[in-house]
């Protein structure tokens, strides 16, 4: 292996046959219903390619938000528009910035791309330091906004100032957008160093086609269209993508189901003992009562998944779970309230 890269560990991978997943942050309601429908009907020409750039989802997608076809890059998941940004503008041995705790593939893309990662602390209560990440030498910073895994957005204030200090470029990862309700898509051509992510993973329900966009003014927008690989996004999952754009009913019910759910798992949550923290996504990190191994063990051996924190910095003994319905989140109370028991607690 080359030298940026031998530290590397297989990402997240369980075995997951036959248990409840609350521990990815994909919608609770099930598949798109416009995908599948699409997908159910589709008549693709297995021979042809794709569209090289997915023209027809970024003019989709420019409709939605009132900008240009010019203003996205199109591809495989918001991952293959992490790997994008680093190819396009960073050259090896480059200082990236993450926050810490942030979600755990930046370090890894940054790697990947011959970069270092230089990591800087949020505050006590997980908001941005600007002044902390924008004078740090480096060509990108990147954030996720809600952060991943703490749940609560960045303020706005915070990530302006970032972008009119730090001379490179600044990426707010939005992957759970629109469950925020507020983000920075639309403001792309006011920054010339803004590049904001999204995704078809989470409030759109398409995690297995795979399907993700970057958004900036269109200068960045282009450079990285450039280096993107051809054809990465296939016809299938573009037109499925294609079709949930234009159901944004779908959403609303989605984003409407998590905003009713949200205060009804956190106050369970915290009856059993557990502190919760803010959240303006579909997941909720909490502190436990209890050992976190212990508890994420005793809840898959009631056939439960959630995600565990608890052995990372800044998220000592903390576990994240997904939001579900209301009758899967009763499902977790009651089997955390069993592994609880069993614990002593």
């Amino acid at each position: 292996m080359r030298s940026t890269t031998r530290g590397f560990k297989l990402y997240y991978n369980p075995d997951t046959a036959g248990l409840l997943r609350m521990d990815t942050n994909t919608n609770a309601l099930g598949g798109n219903p416009a995908a599948e429908r699409f997908l159910a009907g589709a008549k693709i020409d297995l021979g042809g390619y794709p569209n090289t750039y997915s023209d027809g989802l970024r003019d989709a997608l420019a409709d939605l938000y009132g900008l240009e076809r010019g203003n996205f890059v199109a591809g495989s998941g918001s991952d293959e528009m992490l790997d994008v940004v680093f190819k396009t503008f960073t050259e090896w041995g480059d200082n990236c910035v993450v926050p810490v705790p942030s979600y755990v593939l930046y370090d890894y893309f940054v790697g990947m791309n011959g970069g270092k990662a230089i990591q800087v602390e949020l505050t006590e209560d997980f908001q941005l330091d600007p002044d902390a990440m924008a004078r740090r030498d480096a060509k990108v910073i990147i954030m996720p906004s809600p952060n991943n895994p703490t749940a609560n957005s960045f303020r706005a204030k915070d990530i302006e100032e970032i972008l009119s200090r730090f001379d490179g470029i600044v990426v707010v990862d939005e992957a759970y957008g629109e469950y925020a309700g507020c983000g920075f898509v639309e403001r792309v051509e006011e920054f010339d160093n803004l590049v904001v992510l999204r995704t078809f993973s989470k409030a759109y329900s398409m995690a297995a086609l795979r399907v993700g966009y970057a958004v900036a003014n269109k200068g960045l927008a282009e450079v990285m269209n450039c280096v993107k690989i051809p054809y990465s996004l296939n016809a299938l999952s573009e037109g499925a993508a294609i079709a949930a754009v234009g159901d944004q009913d779908f959403i609303k019910r989605s984003v409407a189901m998590v905003d009713e759910q949200r205060p009804r798992l956190r106050k369970g949550l915290e009856k059993l003992g557990f502190r919760t923290f803010p959240s303006d996504a579909n997941f909720i990190m909490a502190e436990c009562p209890a050992d976190h191994a212990d508890i994420v063990a005793g809840l898959r051996a009631e056939g439960i998944l959630i995600r565990d924190f608890g052995s990372k910095r800044r998220t000592e003994n903390c576990v994240r779970t997904t939001i579900g319905t209301a009758e899967l989140n009763g499902r977790l109370l009651d089997a955390l309230e069993k592994v609880l028991g069993d614990l002593g607690c």
